[in-house]
C-alpha cells in the first residue's frame, strides 16, 4: 500500500506537522495520483478548528487538490497514467440514488453508502479519509476531474471548491448579459465569482468592507466597486441588482443587502457565516425576492466549470507556499491577508 508524506494537525490548535499516511492500492476502477498542489479553503480552517463540530484527529485537510495519475486499476476507462487530474470536496457516493443519478452526488441520499468527503469522513475501505495536504491519493475514477491544459496547473486546485461554489449559483440564477450582479466580499470565493460572472456577460459590482481591493476587483472584471463601511452606500444601491452572491463568512446587514435587489431579485449565500443571521421577511415579500444557498456541485457540473474557466482564461490568483507555512497561512486567511488563495506545493514536503 502506498505511503505518502502529509501535513496533519493533532488538535484544533492547528499546529501542522509532517507525517506519513497510508493510501490503499487502487482497486479495479480506481486511480492513484501524485498530488502536486493543494489549495487552502476557509472550510479547511473551520473544520480543523472544530468550528463546525467535533473532529477525529489527527486530521489531514484539503479538498482542492490536483496532480498526475501514476497508477490505474485494471478496469479504468476514463483516465490513463500521466493525465492531469483533480479532486474536490468529495470522493465517493452511492451512485444509485435519485440525486446521484441526477449528477448531484454531493447530496447523495443513501444511508448505507452516503457521500464520502475528501477528509474527515469514512472511505469505502472503512478508514478515515485524508485530504490533499499530502503527496498522493487513491480515488474512484468517477469522482476524479480532468484538468484542462489551458489552466495553469499551479492555479487549478482552488477551482475544485472556490470555482464550483461560485459558478453553479451564477449559472442557476441567470447571470448573463443585461444582468446586474453584485459579489459581496473579495476573498478566495469572491475573486472567483467576479471573474466567472463577468465571463458570463453580466455587469459585475463588488461590495466590500473597504475600497482597498478596488484595483484587483476591476482587474478581475468588476465594473463597479463599493465600500459597505461608507455611510449611505447600500441606500444608494436600492433596487439595483438582479442577483447578489454573498461570499463572506462574517455577519452582514441582510436587510440592507436585500434592499439592493430589484423586484424578483435573488440573494445567494455561499459563505456560510459561523453565527446565525437574521433578516425581516418583509425584505423578501416587498419585491417578490428570494433568498437561497448553494453548496459546491456534482462531478458533471464541476467538470463543466473547469472547461468554462479554460475557455475563458479564468484562474484564481494564488500564493504558493510550502508545507511548513500551513500553520501561519491559516491565521493569515482568517485575517484576510492572502490574495487570494494559498496553494501548497507538495514537493516541499
Amino acid at each position: 500500500m502506498p505511503e505518502v508524506l502529509a501535513y496533519a494537525t493533532d488538535d484544533k490548535s492547528c499546529q501542522f506537522h509532517k507525517t506519513t499516511i497510508t493510501r490503499r492500492e487502487p482497486g479495479p476502477t480506481e486511480v492513484f495520483f501524485e498530488v502536486k498542489y493543494a489549495g487552502i479553503c476557509h472550510s479547511d480552517i473551520h473544520t480543523a478548528r472544530e468550528e463546525w463540530g467535533p473532529i477525529n484527529y489527527p486530521l489531514v485537510p484539503g479538498h482542492e487538490l490536483t496532480g498526475i495519475i501514476t497508477q490505474v486499476g485494471s478496469e479504468v476507462t476514463k483516465y490513463k497514467v500521466g493525465d492531469k487530474v483533480g479532486v474536490g470536496c468529495f470522493v465517493d457516493s452511492c451512485g444509485e440514488c435519485e440525486l446521484c443519478l441526477a449528477g448531484r452526488e454531493n447530496f447523495c441520499t443513501s444511508t448505507e453508502k452516503p457521500t464520502v468527503w475528501t477528509y474527515n469522513s469514512i472511505g469505502r475501505d472503512g478508514l478515515p479519509t485524508a485530504g490533499g495536504y499530502s503527496q498522493g491519493i487513491t480515488v474512484e475514477q468517477d469522482y476524479v476531474l480532468r484538468i484542462p491544459d489551458e489552466i495553469p496547473f499551479e492555479k487549478a486546485a482552488p477551482l475544485l471548491c472556490a470555482g464550483i461554489t461560485t459558478y453553479l449559483p451564477l449559472k442557476r440564477w441567470g447571470a448573463g448579459p443585461g444582468k446586474q450582479v453584485a459579489v459581496v466580499g473579495m476573498g478566495g470565493l469572491g475573486h472567483m465569482a467576479v471573474q466567472i460572472a463577468a465571463a458570463m456577460g453580466a455587469e459585475v459590482s463588488v461590495i466590500s468592507q473597504t475600497m482597498s481591493k478596488e484595483a484587483d476587483g476591476k482587474k478581475f472584471g468588476a465594473k463597479h466597486y463599493y465600500a459597505s463601511s461608507e455611510e449611505g452606500t447600500l441606500k444608494k444601491l436600492r433596487a439595483h441588482f438582479d442577483l447578489i452572491i454573498s461570499t463572506i463568512s462574517a455577519e452582514s446587514d441582510l436587510d440592507a443587502l436585500l434592499g439592493t435587489l430589484k423586484v424578483d431579485g435573488v440573494f445567494v449565500d455561499v459563505g456560510l457565516p459561523e453565527h446565525p443571521s437574521t433578516f425581516s421577511f418583509g425584505s423578501l415579500i416587498r419585491g417578490d425576492k428570494a433568498m437561497a444557498g448553494s453548496n459546491i456541485g456534482g462531478i458533471a457540473a464541476t467538470q463543466e466549470m473547469l472547461d468554462f474557466c479554460a475557455e475563458h482564461g479564468i484562474a484564481p490568483q494564488v500564493e504558493i507556499i510550502s508545507g511548513e507555512e500551513i500553520t501561519e497561512a491559516y491565521d493569515k486567511v482568517v485575517e484576510s491577508k492572502v490574495r487570494y488563495r494559498y496553494v501548497i506545493d507538495t514537493s516541499t514536503f
